[in-house]
């Protein structure tokens, strides 16, 4: 690593300080002090408004100018002057003399200039526009998006140009545009940070249905960057979403931190809408009795507060009540709710979309009465609904309301009185569906000029960008030229040197790991080798037969010292596992003459020195077609090894026995047996993988059944090997 370091070192050296010096030489410049950059900013002492356009130069040198937020970058060197112009201030002379950012502050002429008016003029044109914003907001989309685009083409800074995209997302939510909303609040999010705008924007989310991803970015708001009411907002807009998902018990979590909150902040609007929503939370979870509790604290609180608030919540717990089936108190509460819209009303008009209408609360009255089969009441409260429907033209309730007397009448026996409400019941819904009609072409209207609206402010923001991008491209182009392609050169040169420094690091542990790696396998395959073996020897003994276990051991000696020999090679000459598998194949026989025979054929074509074959390779695999397959047979098997002439580059060994099979031999083992798994198929497999992968593939390896139709199945083990 030390030479890599010295290297890496010339290279620095040679790549950027080498071209500095030429450069210099060349331009016949040398000098001993160093040039540097410093930031600056130009701005008018009275407002701390920033100057645009003002000229910044050091003598002999080429002029900068500030950007649009008064900004500016320039090469100086210790004790240069810098001469700031501009046709609104006097000549401002500043010599340098550390590399500390500066602040140029300035006080207008006494004469204003045509350049002053025009900024004065452009701040005021944007204050304008997002005053007509808010002021058409809730009454025309079209006219609140025509000045908000005005405003985004008046905005002079990235913080105007936050607060711009903030009410067009605001205008989208009031207009219920939820995904033109969102994106409208992440645009402004971009521009500047705002912990108003990301409960906004989450807020979006939850309206647009998206309620994992509001749930994401409520949490990611952090708690102690937040004011009290930003902190109550971010659990109930949790609680909401929580609500939506039907995640119950987070949803309780949320709503009661920010009950807890407004409680101790004595915050009595969100202590009224919090109790409300719990109420809620648990209703739709089907807590009934917790649902009451809440409500009738929600209830008692609304009243104390303004009227509407009081009807709001008066209307919701009658909602309450009618799911609960509890219809006497549903329609005491629409009652009490009927005499405040009256009072209501002649301050407030409510549309009649809103839950608040007279009809709808007659309409619902009627409903409860027919319910509780008092038809009587019920005929005479859906009557006034139909005309409170009827003087404000909301067809909709007046359709629902005729429907439902045609019901009354029809369980109350007057069949006469239940057609003819049925028949001025379908000429409504005839005529309410040619409205419904209307309102669709309407409907895809608005979301055409809309759609307009949003690709116009969207053309805004690109031109912004791309003429900032161009300003800023132009700026630094003549400043930093010659430094980019140096550094691009010698950027590129050192990434290429360290790039095959890593690449020849990396193959070389990737070599040592795999040799390691090698090591350990081969290590793992002796001693289970050498344990097998000495079983048999075992076994020998155990049976008295010492002159057999001697003659065994004798061959085994050969055999070990053989195996031991080639145990640090990771390839050994074809002839010696040849000689290795006739030995070892003949132990294994001398111990089991009665189950099989066996024959070693290898082709007079392959030329056994040329070939290299991995120690041990095969060893596994004719001890599981003895110890797993021919030993269970019941009369004498046959074992055949093979090694055939494929191509002067490749060669095929394979390994046949007519044993019982696999399956049969995984059916025999003993509960023990099965909790250890073969280690010497394993073994081999792992080494036949890092071997392919250090040598591209030079063995193959396939296992088959050898007779799938016969009762002894038998298995072929098919080894491919291939010279380097």
């Amino acid at each position: 690593m030390k030479n890599y370091l010295k290297i890496l070192s010339f290279l620095f050296f040679s790549c950027f300080v080498m071209p500095s010096i030429a450069q210099d030489n060349l331009n016949n410049s040398a000098q001993k002090e160093q040039h540097f950059i410093i930031n600056g900013l130009v701005k008018e002492r009275e407002n701390n408004q920033p100057i645009s356009n003002v000229e910044v130069q050091v003598f002999g040198q080429p002029i900068t100018r500030t950007n649009p937020l008064g900004e500016f970058k320039i090469k100086v060197k210790k004790g240069d002057e810098l001469v700031i112009k501009h046709e609104d201030f006097h000549t401002v002379y500043y010599t340098v003399i550390n590399d500390e950012d500066i602040t140029v502050e300035v006080v207008s002429s006494n004469i204003p200039t045509e350049a002053y008016y025009n900024n004065q003029r452009t701040a005021q044109a944007y204050k304008n526009a997002l005053d007509s914003v808010k002021k058409y907001k809730k009454i025309d989309v079209e006219k609140s998006l025509q000045f908000a685009t005005e405003a985004l083409a008046k905005s002079r800074s990235t913080q105007q140009n936050a607060k711009a995209y903030e009410i067009i997302a605001d205008v989208y939510m009031q207009w219920k545009q939820y995904d033109l909303s969102i994106s409208n609040y992440r645009i402004s999010l971009q521009s500047k940070q705002n912990n108003e705008v990301v409960l906004k924007l989450a807020k979006a989310y939850n309206l647009n249905k998206n309620f994992s991803q509001s749930i994401q970015t409520y949490l990611e708001l952090p708690v102690e960057d937040l004011t009290n009411l930003q902190y109550i907002m971010r659990f109930e807009g949790l609680g909401d979403a929580y609500t939506n998902e039907a995640s119950y018990v987070e949803a309780s979590k949320s709503y009661n931190r920010a009950l807890k909150r407004a409680e101790t902040d004595s915050i009595t609007p969100k202590i009224t809408d919090l109790n409300s929503k719990i109420a809620k939370m648990y209703m739709k979870n089907g807590q009934i009795e917790q649902a009451q509790s809440y409500f009738g604290n929600s209830l008692n609180l609304a009243s104390k507060e303004n009227k509407k608030r009081a009807l709001e919540e008066t209307v919701t717990v009658a909602d309450f009540q009618h799911t609960n089936r509890a219809y006497d108190n549903e329609i005491n509460l629409r009652k009490q709710a009927l005499e405040n819209i009256i009072e209501i009303e002649n301050d407030t008009v409510f549309d009649n979309e809103s839950a608040l209408t007279p009809q709808k609360q007659n309409y619902k009255i009627g409903n409860a009465y027919y319910l509780q089969k008092d038809f009587d009441s019920a005929v005479a409260y859906l009557e006034r609904s139909v005309k409170e429907a009827d003087d404000k033209e909301d067809l909709v309730v007046k359709k629902d309301a005729k429907r439902k007397l045609s019901e009354v009448y029809s369980s109350s026996g007057n069949d006469e009185k239940a057609l003819e409400t049925y028949k001025e019941y379908t000429e409504i819904v005839e005529e309410l569906y040619i409205k419904k009609e209307q309102e669709i072409v309407r409907a895809a209207k608005f979301s055409r000029d809309i759609s307009n609206k949003q690709n116009r402010i969207k053309s805004l923001e690109n031109e912004r960008e791309l003429s900032e991008s161009k300003y800023q491209l132009t700026l630094e182009r003549n400043k930093r030229q010659q430094l980019i392609i140096y550094s691009l050169i010698g950027g590129v040169l050192l990434l290429c040197i360290l790039a095959y420094l890593m690449y020849k690091y990396i193959k070389q542990q990737r070599l040592a790991n795999n040799l390691l790696a090698l090591k350990s396998l081969r290590s793992q395959m002796n001693p289970h080798f050498i344990f097998n073996a000495l079983n048999s020897v075992n076994n020998f003994i155990a049976l008295n037969d010492e002159r057999t276990a001697n003659k065994y051991l004798t061959d085994f000696s050969f055999l070990m010292r053989a195996v031991l020999e080639n145990s640090e090679e990771d390839f050994i000459p074809l002839q010696k596992e040849i000689e290795l598998l006739q030995l070892y194949v003949k132990l294994e026989h001398f111990r089991f003459q009665d189950k099989f025979d066996y024959t070693i054929t290898v082709d007079n074509a392959i030329n056994i020195n040329e070939f290299k074959i991995p120690p041990m390779l095969l060893q596994p695999y004719i001890e599981n077609a003895v110890w797993h397959g021919l030993r269970y047979k019941k009369d004498k098997g046959q074992l055949n090894i093979d090694l055939k002439h494929v191509s002067n580059n490749e060669i095929a060994i394979t390994i046949t026995d007519n044993g019982i099979g696999r399956e049969r031999s995984k059916a025999l083992k003993t509960p023990n047996q099965k909790k250890h798994n073969s280690k010497g198929l394993s073994n081999i497999k792992k080494r036949v993988a890092i071997l392919n992968n250090m040598y591209k593939d030079k063995i193959d390896v396939f296992i088959t059944d050898l007779n799938p139709k016969a009762v002894d199945v038998g298995t072929k083990v098919k080894v491919t090997i291939k010279k380097d």
